[in-house]
């Protein structure tokens, strides 16, 4: 009795404080720690970890796995069709793999990863996360979003053999990929220029969702990043990027178009936009930017057949053609892992498209047409089912879902597993996408087992209730 008393020292509303904790609070910071080095994975393989560049590429590797460890130990993936799904294929791949396939374990593993381990791995970020938890990690992204673009311009302006342009492992040849009248796509903190890409496309969703709710971000945040989304653009000289935002803006629009309090919003905002583009052609280091960027543009497009095959080539990305040439493939496919570009390496000698350049068509290689077209299907099912949700919010006035689906339906469809980088955007996307949904605006989700205390189950009950609800 004494050491039950001692355990509720102290008034009543503090001993209930004390006892209503976070039950997924590592998790929380274990996802944290996946965002941050998704961001900065890059900067320590490039300038301050070199000799390590190797075990770095899957430094996120471990802390998926012992998120995925610990869901199932708080039972959050049971009775999840989705990932019951992918961990059959995992495991029905890797015997196949293993009997039809290439048969290198390492390779067949380092394949199987995204499907045990990632994957699950937005599921657990749309349980355990709140809407103040997603807030968060889109703040912080629009943080990051101003020094990172005064880092790309930077590595734009700077040779390549400059120290902010050293390549993966401190080579100096550097990491810029090949761009337009003599200036190289800068790759920002991340080792290839693809993570800048995906980096400020997620900043263009989340910029427009603050324009539409600006009382949830710091006003001269948004301006800084707003700021840093326009410079980017021409500074990636990526077409990629300048599509995603286009279709940002198009997600934009629709949201307005459901609440006409939006449409003065938009209406200054694009006034506000236009008048800081025109500012910013006036000056001479936006001019040059603005003149590769449209270089290779026109180049590229004339090259991909105009602009109907770039979008064709871009949103499709092979698909099609992935499933024409099912066929032609093994019946169980060539083995995990190997049309990766690790898979290359460790089998060829050579980073090469071993199968075949788009992520369909390298899964349904890898896989077999059976197992291959059966996780395509799985991937389009879980972005039709978060497209859908996102657009039952956004009838309800909850636009947080429906922009971030402006970058992450495409992402969770058909982004890349392949790329370290673009797994991991495709990750958090998804993870977060999910997360909004399931986290209405104005709500929280019941994160606490509301075990009373022993004792005083009828005086306090109640009180812990309405605390944990509002924690």
């Amino acid at each position: 009795m004494a050491i039950e008393r001692k355990r509720i020292k102290g008034s009543p509303q503090q001993q209930v404080k004390s006892n209503v904790n976070d039950p997924y609070k590592d998790i929380k910071k274990a996802i944290w720690a996946y965002f941050l080095l998704l961001i900065f994975e890059g900067a320590l393989r490039k300038w301050f970890l070199p000799a390590l560049a190797t075990p770095l590429l899957i430094v996120r590797d471990p802390i998926a796995a012992w998120v995925v460890f610990q869901a199932y130990q708080k039972n959050l993936l049971t009775g999840n069709i989705y990932v019951r799904a992918i961990n059959l294929i995992g495991v029905v791949g890797l015997i196949t793999t293993m009997i039809f396939g290439h048969g290198n374990v390492i390779v067949a593993l380092y394949g199987a990863r995204t499907l045990f381990f990632h994957f699950p791995l937005m599921f657990v970020m749309g349980k355990v996360l709140t809407r103040e938890d997603v807030l968060g990690l889109l703040k912080a992204t629009l943080w990051i979003a101003i020094p990172m673009v005064v880092l790309t311009t930077l590595q734009f302006y700077s040779p390549q053999n400059a120290w902010v342009n050293r390549g993966v492992g401190g080579n100096e040849a550097g990491a810029g990929f090949s761009g337009a009248q003599g200036f190289f796509r800068p790759p920002g903190t991340f080792s290839f220029t693809n993570g800048n890409t995906m980096f400020f496309s997620l900043v263009a969703s989340i910029i427009f969702y603050f324009w539409l709710v600006p009382e949830n971000v710091n006003k001269w945040l948004l301006y800084g990043a707003t700021f840093a989304l326009l410079l980017s653009i021409p500074l990636s000289i990526s077409r990629s990027l300048f599509f995603q935002t286009m279709v940002a803006v198009v997600f934009t629009l629709l949201a307005a178009s459901r609440k006409p309090k939006f449409a003065g919003k938009i209406i200054g905002v694009a006034v506000g936009l236009v008048v800081v583009l025109l500012l910013l052609s006036q000056t001479e280091a936006f001019q040059i930017a603005t003149g590769a960027f449209l270089q290779r543009f026109t180049v590229a497009n004339e090259a991909e057949g105009g602009l109907e095959g770039v979008l064709i080539d871009r949103y499709l990305g092979g698909m099609v053609g992935a499933l024409g040439r099912s066929g032609s493939f093994p019946l169980f496919g060539s083995g995990l892992g190997m049309g990766t570009n690790v898979g290359s390496q460790l089998l060829s000698g050579q980073v090469t498209f071993l199968l075949a350049e788009g992520e369909w068509g390298r899964e349904v290689a890898e896989l077999g047409p059976i197992l291959g077209i059966i996780l395509v299907i799985v991937r389009i099912s879980m972005s039709l089912k978060v497209a859908y949700e996102s657009y039952l919010k956004l009838a309800k006035g909850d636009v947080l879902p429906w922009l971030l689906l402006s970058f992450s339906l495409m992402l969770i469809a058909q982004g890349s597993w392949g790329q370290p980088t673009s797994l991991g955007f495709a990750v958090l996307m998804g993870g977060l996408s999910l997360a909004s949904v399931n986290a209405s605006a104005g709500e929280k989700k019941a994160n606490y087992n509301e075990k009373p205390v022993r004792g005083y189950q009828n005086k306090y009950t109640s009180m812990r209730y309405k605390l944990s609800k509002n924690t």
